[in-house]
């Protein structure tokens, strides 16, 4: 590490001498400079970034501008070599000017570039991959061994996601065969995990969670694997073998741990999971220590999955009792919504001679708790990083991003109620439903 973190600084260095020369020497290094050996420069500042040193962001910036202009002027007959052809398209692929890639190829009447190759590219930079992705497929398997191999199974596997997650599968992890400790690498695992989650291939996602967490912690991109890693637990606890969910969050230190398993504990109340969310919450507890806060939010998601249950009185006093500083205004949303359940419960069933309509359940008032959970932001993530620019994305990869709610939007613009606590009040509200029922069965 010590000497990879020195090449970086070596690296760094030579290029800020480069960008702040004299126009006429910048020129006649530019000049004499191959492509190829720019995009190894800009492999190996992508490579630092996505194993952690982020301050290598601005680095890489600044390497795809200089790449770009590179090849903007470049005379026609450099690329009579197949590695500045290679570099050419890696630049495009590694989010670089998809209009450099179009100038270029309209530059080429000596047929350096393979036009297949180029025309599949030009369609998937410009939004239409899926309708090619048979012959991004078979052009992945032609070039697999090719320095673009790598890179091109990585965009097959994009566009083959959505008919044949499968296929896909298979191209990432060649992907990431092919790249080891690269951004390709990174990116195919995060993919990869996504598509097991969604597919439900549970041992498969475990062992690229565990992949992913043990090389590429530190990556920033590193707070999408955390949501994926999150749902991929409450979704499939039940098959889960704990074994697997520790061996994974062994790789992290205890602030990640524990932020993990409050997530993990807020989103399984919410959908009703007691044993999940009362075995995260035990376990942010004991990783808590002495930081209030955080054992603050512990016992508020322990407590909500025994909101609608007999044991009603005692999660409410333990609910009530949690400091309200101590909450988000979301979190005390979550609570607000659980105080409207928990009445229900307690509401004393009235004489029904003849069919009634339930009254209404109370709900948070618009412009209060609603308007809180809309727009304040959940748990703060420790794996949360500063996103790098679209420009930084990994390689075949436009990351989007969710835009933040505007400030001083009026309540009638948002969300009537946040989803998770919608899922929180109708799930209480259903069981509620089903005992009214059987009350109207057995009649007066």
């Amino acid at each position: 590490m010590a000497i990879r973190r020195l090449s970086l600084c070596v690296l760094l260095s030579g290029l800020a001498a480069f960008a702040a020369g004299s126009s006429s020497h910048a020129q006649s290094v530019d000049e004499t400079l191959e492509p190829y050996r720019m995009l190894r420069s800009l492999q190996f500042v992508q490579d630092t970034v996505i194993r952690g040193d982020h301050s290598a962001a601005d680095m890489q910036r600044f390497m795809l501008g200089t790449i770009d202009e590179r090849l903007r002027t470049a005379d026609p007959k450099i690329f009579q070599d197949p590695r500045n052809v290679d570099a050419a398209l890696i630049y495009a692929m590694s989010g670089g000017n998809p209009a450099t890639l179009e100038l270029l190829v309209a530059r080429d009447i000596e047929g350096n570039f393979d036009n297949r190759v180029s025309d599949a590219l030009r369609k998937y930079l410009t939004g239409k991959g899926t309708l090619i992705a048979k012959t991004l497929g078979d052009m992945a398997v032609e070039y697999k061994n090719a320095k673009i191999g790598p890179y091109l199974a990585l965009v097959a596997g994009n566009v083959t996601l959505a008919k044949d997650p499968a296929a896909a599968l298979k191209f990432y992890d060649w992907a990431r065969l092919t790249a080891p400790g690269t951004i390709v690498e990174e990116a195919a695992l995060r993919r990869s995990l996504a598509v097991a989650v969604d597919a439900k291939i549970v041992d498969k996602a475990s062992l690229y969670a565990n992949g992913y967490a043990r090389r590429f912690l530190y990556s920033p991109y590193a707070s999408q694997f955390a949501d994926l890693f999150v749902r991929f637990v409450v979704e499939h606890y039940d098959v889960l073998k704990p074994a697997d969910i520790d061996a994974t969050l062994g790789y992290m230190d205890i602030d990640r741990r524990r932020e993990v398993y409050l997530r993990v504990a807020r989103e399984a109340a919410i959908a009703g999971r007691k044993e999940l969310a009362t075995m995260a919450a035990d376990q942010a507890k004991l990783l808590s220590g002495s930081e209030e806060g955080a054992d603050a939010l512990a016992k508020l998601y322990g407590s909500l999955v025994g909101v609608p249950t007999e044991n009603v009185d005692d999660a409410m006093a333990v609910l009530m009792n949690i400091p309200e500083d101590a909450l988000s205004p979301r979190d005390r949303a979550l609570r607000q919504a659980a105080e409207t359940v928990a009445k229900e419960v307690l509401r004393k069933p009235e004489p029904m001679a003849a069919p009634q309509t339930p009254p209404p359940v109370e709900a948070p008032q618009s412009g209060e708790a609603v308007e809180s959970a809309a727009t304040d932001q959940d748990l703060q993530d420790p794996f949360a990083q500063p996103q790098p620019q679209p420009a930084d994305a990994a390689p075949g990869e436009a990351e989007v991003r969710p835009a933040a709610a505007e400030p001083g939007t009026p309540p009638a613009e948002q969300a009537e109620i946040d989803p998770e606590l919608r899922t929180f009040v109708d799930a209480g509200r259903s069981k509620l439903d089903a005992i009214d029922d059987l009350l109207q069965k057995e009649g007066p």
